[in-house]
């Protein structure tokens, strides 16, 4: 397994892994915004091949992760956890303060991945998803508290 940036070659097959994962996928050009100084995007490798991904955009002092995805089959592997490490430590250099993000209220998954690396409920966001329609958590993680 390597984790690495996401670059030009990899926006197809992180597309691809969106559709798979997502009810509202970004596309391939929606994607091209990981490549900016506005965000970041790391993607798993296994073989050369596309396993996760994850963006996350910049403000300031602070971070917000847009999405994580895993390939289905690859799911409990420790992927996600490498993905979402990454983006953690990219924070960390930044100096950022904190991070944040919203995960359906029903991912149990992610929201104890997510736990495992520091990040608590916020609040919530009601109606947030469609497709079906369900609340979001917020999720925050703290980066410069001991």
């Amino acid at each position: 397994m390597t984790v690495e940036t996401v670059k030009d070659s990899h926006l197809q097959a992180v597309a691809s892994l969106e559709k798979l994962c997502f009810h509202e996928p970004w596309s391939a050009s929606a994607l091209q915004l990981l490549l900016t100084e506005q965000a970041t995007g790391a993607v798993c490798l296994e073989d050369g091949a596309v396993v996760a991904y994850g963006g996350m955009l910049w403000a300031p002092d602070e971070g917000q992760i847009t999405n994580i995805a895993v390939l289905p089959d690859a799911r409990r592997h420790g992927y996600g956890s490498a993905v979402l490490r990454e983006l953690l430590n990219r924070a960390k250099e930044r100096n950022c303060a904190q991070i944040s993000l919203e995960v359906r209220e029903s991912n149990v998954a992610a929201i104890a991945l997510y736990e495992r690396f520091g990040f608590a409920v916020a609040g919530r966001r009601k109606h947030f998803y469609r497709q079906p329609s369900e609340d979001a958590l917020v999720m925050i993680c703290r980066l410069n508290e001991e």
